[in-house]
C-alpha cells in the first residue's frame, strides 16, 4: 500500500488499518485529491487478506467539514455532474463496498460530504461535542455523494429531512439517540474505541463476517442511486442559488435565496 498520501495517513497494525484525514487546514474538506485517494486506498484494502478492519477517523478536532467549495464552485455544470459528482459516488461506493467491516471515528464536526463519508462506515462512533448535519441546501446545492439515499437507508427518511431540508444540526448526545452513532465516548478516546471494536471484529471468522457484510450491502443498494442524484445536481447547479450560495460564501455573508 502507498503511504505517500496527500489527504491521508496510514497505519496499520495487528490487521487493523487506520486511515487519518489529514487536510487540517482546510477542515478536512473534502476535494477531487481525496476523492481519487479514497478510491485508491480502497482497490489496496480490497486486494489485503491480511487486513480484517478499517477505521477512518480525522485529524485534530474535525471529522469533515463537507465538500470543499473552493474545488466545485468554479465547476461547470457538466464537469460537476460527470467529474465531481460522478467520481466522488464511486469513491464512496467502494468505501461502504469494501470487504472489510469500517469504523468511523467522528471526532469534531460531520458536515455535508463529511457525514456522507462517514455513512460509509458500517459502524460510528461520535465524540462528545462532534456535530452532525447536512448544510448543502443552504448553499443551494443538494446532498450529491448518496446523502438523500444511503443516509435514508441507514438513518431513515425523516432523519435526513431534518438535516437536508430543515437544517437542524445535530449535537453527539442527539445523534446517539437518533442512530446517526452507535456509541459515544469522550472527546479524544474514539480511535481507542473504535480499535476495541475493530479487535472483537477480528474474533470472527473473517470470510463468513466479509461475507455477511455483502449480504447487507447488496440488500441495501438502490441502482439507481448515482443516476438520480446525478441528474438531480445537474438541474439544482445551473439554477441561481447555488451561484448565490457561493458568493455568499466567498462574501461571508447569508446566502439570499427568496428575494421577496
Amino acid at each position: 500500500m502507498r503511504l505517500d498520501y496527500k489527504r491521508f495517513s496510514i497505519s496499520i497494525k495487528k490487521r487493523i488499518a487506520v486511515l487519518r484525514i489529514t487536510r487540517i487546514e482546510k477542515k478536512n474538506a473534502i476535494d477531487t485529491i481525496m476523492i481519487t485517494e479514497i478510491a485508491d486506498i480502497c482497490r489496496f484494502l480490497n486486494n489485503d487478506e491480511n487486513i480484517g478492519a478499517v477505521i477512518i477517523t480525522g485529524s485534530t478536532d474535525i471529522f469533515s467539514a463537507g465538500g470543499d467549495i473552493g474545488d466545485w464552485g468554479s465547476l461547470s455544470t457538466n464537469v460537476f455532474v460527470h467529474s465531481w459528482l460522478r467520481e466522488g459516488n464511486l469513491a464512496f461506493d467502494a468505501l461502504a463496498g469494501l470487504k472489510q467491516p469500517v469504523i468511523a471515528v467522528l471526532n469534531g464536526p460531520t458536515l455535508g460530504g463529511g457525514l456522507e463519508l462517514a455513512a460509509c462506515a458500517d459502524y460510528r462512533i461520535g465524540e462528545v461535542g462532534c456535530e452532525i448535519g447536512q448544510p448543502e441546501t443552504l448553499l443551494g446545492v443538494i446532498p450529491g455523494w448518496s446523502g438523500t439515499q444511503r443516509l435514508r437507508r441507514r438513518f431513515g427518511g425523516q432523519i435526513v429531512r431534518r438535516m437536508a431540508i430543515f437544517g437542524e444540526v445535530f449535537s453527539a448526545e442527539e445523534s446517539l439517540t437518533l442512530g446517526l452513532i452507535d456509541q459515544l465516548e469522550e472527546t479524544g478516546d474514539g480511535l481507542n474505541a473504535a480499535i476495541s471494536v475493530a479487535q472483537r471484529v477480528l474474533k470472527r471468522g473473517q470470510l463468513a463476517t466479509q461475507v455477511t457484510k455483502m449480504l447487507i450491502n447488496y440488500d441495501e443498494q438502490d441502482g439507481s442511486t448515482k443516476t438520480l442524484e446525478m441528474l438531480a445536481g445537474q438541474l439544482i447547479h445551473s439554477g441561481d442559488e447555488v451561484k448565490e450560495g457561493i458568493l455568499a460564501f466567498s462574501e461571508k455573508r447569508p446566502p439570499t435565496h427568496n428575494k421577496t
